[in-house]
């Protein structure tokens, strides 16, 4: 029997696979517990149209991810410290100060766990931090650490 997998199923594949089994265990197992269904005709044109959709989605998203990353990678935020002797500063700036920084001046939502930090930043001057936005796209923002 043809199964559609409608989640991933470890002996047998990943969600949306068409995979042949024997007719009982699809009976007795994967058709009542939901993992999969029968591959009739109307259920492999839903799984196209299915697919159709995400890859659109998909797309649209990247799009997005790319219009945002065109965005973040013109924009400087700055951010102010309070420093004592010779600029060192009191901490360090994390990823939360610079989201709610970009948020305050740039009005960007920008999540702070998907900002990368290579070296923690102690010092004033000018930084870039990674923003990862997309599997496929990443964009630098800029951060200039200034005096409180």
């Amino acid at each position: 029997m043809d199964v559609i997998l409608l989640e991933d199923v470890k002996t047998l594949g990943k969600k949306g696979q068409i995979v042949k089994i024997n007719d009982g265990y699809a009976r007795n197992y994967v058709l009542p517990k939901k993992l999969g269904i029968e591959a009739t005709a109307k259920n492999l044109n839903d799984l196209k149209l299915a697919k159709k959709r995400e890859e659109k989605e998909a797309a649209e998203e990247l799009a997005a991810a790319k219009e945002l990353a065109a965005k973040i990678n013109e924009c400087t935020v700055t951010v102010s410290m309070k420093t004592g002797e010779g600029g060192r500063t009191f901490g360090t700036v994390s990823t939360k100060e610079v989201a709610e920084e970009a948020k305050k001046q740039l009005g960007l939502e920008i999540d702070k766990k998907k900002m990368k930090l290579d070296v923690p930043i102690k010092s004033l001057g000018n930084y870039i931090i990674q923003v990862k936005l997309h599997k496929d796209v990443t964009a630098e923002l800029t951060v200039k650490v200034v005096e409180k």
